[in-house]
């Protein structure tokens, strides 16, 4: 594979995940029914994928976003007629944050910008035939910005991965352009600097329920 477009993080990159270790690989064994179901797994299942952010804030947008209030009831409440806009708060089990921690680390090696123009003309060559197995019209930005079929972004990966190049891949969040992620690739070049727990007052913890509008449970 030629040289493409990549980059390394700018600065030490985060991950919201369970305690006590947000940076532990996970368990082949919860996947669906066998099967890796993140965006960026290995759809062979040889290597893991760490999934992290570049800021506290983006963390906390991914891990949160299961717990909006469903679409049918936003739209069910725009189709009353009259001049109130009251929205329902919805809400995060205290457990949560309980059982969720916060890590910080530096993170080795080289990152592909798969949404660099480069990429993009690089990955229509090269997976022509897996965007037309999907029934994908093409191959472009808005192509690996869906969510689904995760089969097209796990065999974006496993191509990546096949190079023994990059470290992983750099995307942006399906939930805003402005929140920057990385998905590392396993053996894993992480220098882990602290782990710290979720406080109530957090303030990128408390945008992201300001943003979603949910309320985090005392109890």
């Amino acid at each position: 594979m030629e040289q493409l477009p990549h980059l390394k993080p700018l600065a030490a990159l985060y991950r919201v995940a369970r305690t006590p270790d947000p940076w532990a690989p996970p368990d082949w064994a919860f996947a669906a029914d066998g099967e890796p179901v993140n965006r960026y797994d290995d759809p062979e299942r040889y290597y893991r994928v760490l999934y992290a952010g570049t800021s506290r804030y983006a963390c906390f947008v991914e891990t949160l976003a299961c717990f909006r209030l469903n679409i049918q009831l936003y739209a069910d409440l725009n189709a009353i007629e009259g001049e109130d806009d009251y929205l329902p708060l919805g809400s995060v089990p205290a457990a949560w944050s309980r059982t969720r921690c916060v890590g910080r680390a530096n993170v080795g090696g080289i990152f592909a910008d798969v949404l660099h123009s480069g990429w993009i003309a690089h990955l229509r060559v090269r997976l022509a035939g897996t965007c037309v197995r999907l029934g994908l019209s093409d191959l472009d930005a808005a192509a690996l910005r869906m969510s689904a079929p995760r089969m097209f972004t796990q065999a974006v990966s496993r191509l990546i991965y096949d190079a023994a190049r990059y470290a992983g891949i750099r995307y942006v969040s399906k939930f805003g352009d402005d929140l920057e992620n990385r998905a590392i690739f396993e053996p894993f070049e992480l220098q882990p600097h602290e782990v710290t727990a979720i406080a109530q007052d957090d303030t990128e913890l408390l945008q992201a329920l300001e943003l979603y509008k949910l309320r985090m449970l005392k109890r």
